[in-house]
C-alpha cells in the first residue's frame, strides 16, 4: 500500500500542494481527478522524487521513501509513466523495455518477459521497430510495458489516454483493469477523460487548488456527481 500524509510542496512562494493525503491500496485502481493546474502532475512528480517536498511523508508498505532518490524509489517498487510517454525514440521497442528492466536490477537481461507481450501484442509485432516510428497509442503501450518491466508494487500513470485513438484507449483500459485485478500492485491513475477514469476507479480522489476536496469508492462517483466537480 502507498500512503501519502500531509504532503506540501511550493514553487517559489506559491503553495502548490496543500496537506495532500492519499492512500492507494494493492489490487485497486485509485483515480486522481481535477481540472487543469490543480497540482495532479506535480503530485506524481513529488511521489517519484522529481520534485522536492516541503513536508509530509510518502510510505510504501509502511516504509518511508520520501528521502530516497528517484532511482531508489523505483527499486523500492514505484513505476511512473509520465505525461508525454518519454520513450527512447532511437531505440527499438525491445531495447526500451529492457532498459526498464535494468532500472531495478543489477542483473542484465536480454529477454523481455512474455507476459508483457501478452498484455500488448502489438509490441511483439513491432519489437524490432524504433520507438519513434510507433504511433502515439503504440508509444503509450510501450511506455506502460517499460514501467511494468520493473515489476512495480505501485504503477503511476499520468493521463495515459492523452492524444490516443479510441480503440487503443479501450486496450489500455483493459490492461489497467487486468493489472489491478491481479492483486499484486496498486495503480494510481491521473486522468482528464472522465468516462475512462470512472469506469476503472475502485477509489477516487478529486483535487482543487492543490488540495484533496473529495474522495471515496469509485462506485459512488455517479451518486456524488463527481463529473460536475471536474468539468472544465
Amino acid at each position: 500500500m502507498l500512503e501519502i500524509k500531509g504532503l506540501n510542496q511550493f514553487y517559489g512562494g506559491s503553495h502548490i500542494l496543500r496537506d495532500v493525503s492519499i492512500t492507494a491500496e494493492i489490487g485497486k485502481c485509485t483515480v486522481v481527478l481535477g481540472r487543469n493546474g490543480v497540482g495532479k502532475s506535480t503530485l506524481l512528480k513529488c511521489l517519484m522524487g522529481q520534485l522536492p517536498i516541503k513536508s509530509g511523508t510518502i510510505s510504501l508498505n509502511q516504509n518511508e521513501i520520501q528521502t530516497l532518490t528517484p532511482e531508489n524509489r523505483v527499486r523500492e517498487g514505484l513505476a511512473y509513466v509520465p505525461q508525454g510517454r518519454e520513450i527512447f525514440s532511437m531505440l527499438t521497442v525491445e531495447e526500451n523495455i529492457l532498459i526498464g528492466m535494468a532500472r531495478f536490477s543489477a542483473k542484465k537481461s536480454s529477454k523481455v518477459p512474455e507476459y508483457l507481450y501478452e498484455l500488448f501484442p502489438v509490441l511483439l509485432e513491432m519489437k524490432h521497430r524504433r520507438g519513434g516510428d510507433l504511433s502515439g497509442g503504440q508509444q503509450q503501450q510501450l511506455a506502460i510495458a517499460r514501467a511494468l518491466a520493473a515489476e512495480p508494487k505501485v504503477l503511476i500513470l499520468d493521463e495515459p489516454t492523452e492524444g490516443i485513438q479510441p480503440s487503443i484507449i479501450k486496450d489500455i483500459g483493459r490492461v489497467i483493469r487486468k493489472l489491478a485485478d491481479r492483486g499484486d500492485m496498486a495503480i494510481i491513475l491521473v486522468e482528464q477523460f472522465y468516462d475512462f477514469a470512472e469506469e476503472l476507479a475502485d477509489a477516487y480522489i478529486v483535487m482543487a487548488r492543490g488540495e484533496v476536496v473529495a474522495s471515496g469508492p469509485g462506485a459512488e462517483m455517479q451518486e456524488k456527481n463527481i463529473r460536475a466537480m471536474v468539468a472544465i
